[in-house]
């Protein structure tokens, strides 16, 4: 195969930031994506109704001339969080999702939650009115090794708030496991799963042998290699319960150098490259779509994209690091060599 058309892909999982920032990183997920669930993870965090609203037109504001782009809008769970104003939010069609970070497990994360039993009001206004919550899958404990925080966090907090709260849509994000691939195949279809595309490639040997490489931190952390290929193996199965979620997460070059550097992987321009290559390994490229464009709007009960992108069997020419006003920020390499384009 050498030529490859798609309905239009959406990320259900993206980091934009914001200013300068936004501004660099933003036409690169305009190229080849019509959506995106945008990750409200700020300083200060997008919390309110108010604060999704002003963060979303400034998104607008820094979309390329003549571009299409819908931001899918999410709010930060806090314990204070207003189970009223989240209802009203979803009700005016401008939050898609409500997410919610244990407090201090990523980036930003702060704000999130510690007591989960104080979130139960809004949790169960969520499951009243459909809205999905999009979930960072990992414990905190400083006893729990972090290689092992998403399985915990599975059996101490994700099952017990789904068979509390009867109704409630729940993504999981990110996932990085065959305990996550295992839990999600075997759940009703109120429970998604996203994937991204750097957990598809790298494992933890990838970061730590042969010297640290910073690039290819992100959180949660890649596993070994047999959870890396149980997640080939669902994003690859055409199952309607997996979708792609970049979870691509700009930060400058200075910022991941640190001797306490950031996590995250920009992969906003090379990833429908990636994947074809992914897929094609897997002898899978009929099912890309589905994975990519189709999946996850059904989850969230919209539309599929009516336009189309096409991949090539030709090398793409893209960038090793893209420049903003804050300083270069590196671009995530697969280590391989790109045979597909975006055309």
């Amino acid at each position: 195969m050498t030529s490859l058309t798609l309905a239009r892909p959406d990320d259900w999982h993206l980091h934009l930031r914001d200013g300068a920032m936004l501004r660099a990183v933003l036409p690169w997920t305009v190229r080849d994506f019509a959506r995106a669930i945008i990750m409200p993870n700020l300083v200060p965090p997008v919390v309110t109704g108010a604060q999704a609203a002003a963060y979303r037109d400034r998104i607008l504001a820094a979309v390329p001339d003549g571009a299409q782009f819908e931001p899918l809008m999410t709010l930060y769970l806090t314990e204070d969080t207003d189970p009223d104003d989240v209802a009203a939010a979803h009700a005016s069609g401008l939050v898609k999702a409500v997410k919610l970070y244990p407090a201090g497990a990523t980036t930003n994360s702060a704000s999130g939650v510690t007591n989960f039993d104080k979130v139960r009001p809004t949790l169960e206004r969520m499951a009243d009115i459909g809205l999905p919550l999009c979930v960072h899958g990992e414990v905190t404990d400083a006893d729990i090794d972090i290689f092992d925080r998403e399985a915990v966090f599975i059996d101490r907090v994700l099952d017990p708030i789904r068979r509390n709260t009867p109704g409630l849509r729940v993504v999981m994000e990110h996932i990085t496991t065959s305990d996550a691939v295992a839990y999600a195949r075997a759940q009703d279809d109120s429970l998604g799963a996203t994937i991204t595309t750097h957990h598809l490639v790298i494992n933890r040997n990838h970061i730590l042998a042969g010297g640290i490489k910073p690039h290819y931190y992100c959180l949660p952390v890649a596993k070994r290699e047999v959870h890396r290929l149980a997640l080939r193996d669902a994003a690859t199965s055409g199952a309607p319960r997996f979708f792609l979620g970049t979870d691509s997460a700009p930060h400058t070059d200075a910022n991941k150098l640190l001797p306490c550097g950031c996590a995250g992987c920009f992969t906003a321009p090379n990833t429908l490259p990636i994947l074809a290559h992914v897929f094609e390994a897997e002898g899978a490229l009929d099912r890309l779509e589905a994975f990519t464009s189709r999946n996850g709007p059904v989850f969230y009960g919209l539309p599929v994209n009516t336009d189309t992108v096409t991949l090539t069997k030709s090398p793409p020419n893209l960038p090793t690091h893209i420049d903003t006003e804050d300083g270069p920020v590196t671009v995530f390499d697969p280590g391989f060599a790109l045979e597909w384009r975006v055309s």
